[in-house]
């Protein structure tokens, strides 16, 4: 798992005194596909609102910062 993911969702409390360790995979999966698709979506947003050389610096970014797969505008 990402690091920052990781991070965000100890901060979620997901990670606390085991309770990640007892998730099973199917949930664990879940999860941490939910938030890599939250970073995409946020990345949808920000691509509808900057220019294209803003959006790839901002993408380059966080996409370093959370690991995830870089999701270009249509």
């Amino acid at each position: 798992m990402n690091e920052r993911i990781d991070h965000c969702l100890y901060q979620a409390g997901l990670t606390a005194q085991g309770c990640w360790d007892e998730l099973d995979e199917y949930t664990k999966q879940g999860i941490e596909k939910f938030a890599e698709l939250m970073v995409k979506e946020t990345m949808q947003v920000v691509a509808n609102q900057l220019p294209g050389n803003q959006y790839l610096d901002v993408a380059h970014a966080v996409i370093e910062h959370f690991g995830v797969e870089e999701h270009h505008a249509d």
